[in-house]
């Protein structure tokens, strides 16, 4: 499976080219405002043949992306007081063919749809190893159609616990990210919701996995 992110060079080489294969550089912008998260995850990434650009905010983000044109792009969808969500559209305005994978530690089928509808090409819910970002990014690469179908809504009725968490989440993204407004229109403490949003959901059927969502 790692060999194919290790290509030989197409071009001619020499016998000890041929048996050493070289890497094939993938610029990569990776925005996240959790500096050994960022760390460890570029590290890992560069090792697997991307040339890694790290950025903590969306100015720095912009800044890149006019200087490198990344053929990819993680994103987290919280940073800080931004939502990720927003600037999916105007990495996509500056580098029109731009892979986005978006990162979020609040897995949900709203936020999903969401993101694929701004542009995202995958979603993954954290914790995340850089096998799995690798190959969300690299899936389908040049494929067209039907891999930027939105996420399928599921098929079982969701628990009470679980209807309450997905409207939670598309209230917070109407709402941009913005906690406040979001526990404002929600009825609730901001405190409350802030507590709410800490606990991932609870799996309602056992007997089935939930790699929907991710």
């Amino acid at each position: 499976m790692n060999d194919s992110l290790h290509p030989a060079s197409s071009a001619p080489a020499s016998n000890t080219a041929a048996t050493t294969p070289v890497p094939i550089t993938r610029p990569l912008l990776l925005l996240d405002d959790d500096a050994t998260f960022v760390r460890v995850l570029a590290r890992a990434l560069a090792s697997r043949g991307f040339e890694v650009l790290t950025a903590t905010n969306f100015d720095e983000a912009r800044a890149l992306t006019r200087r490198h044109h990344p053929r990819y792009c993680v994103l987290d969808l919280k940073l800080g007081e931004e939502n990720g969500l927003r600037l999916i559209p105007e990495l996509h305005a500056l580098v029109p063919d731009i892979r986005v994978l978006l990162l979020t530690g609040y897995a949900s089928i709203a936020t999903a749809v969401e993101a694929i509808k701004r542009g995202a090409h995958d979603y993954l819910a954290k914790p995340v190893d850089a096998d799995a970002v690798v190959r969300a990014l690299l899936d389908g690469d040049n494929a067209e159609g039907e891999d930027n179908d939105p996420p399928e809504a599921p098929e079982a009725p969701l628990a009470l616990r679980r209807l309450e968490w997905e409207h939670i989440q598309r209230v917070l993204t109407e709402c941009d990210g913005n906690i406040s407004e979001t526990a404002r229109r929600l009825g609730m403490h901001r405190r409350t919701l802030q507590r709410k949003l800490s606990k991932h959901p609870v799996r309602e059927r056992p007997d089935r996995d939930d790699q929907d969502l991710r």
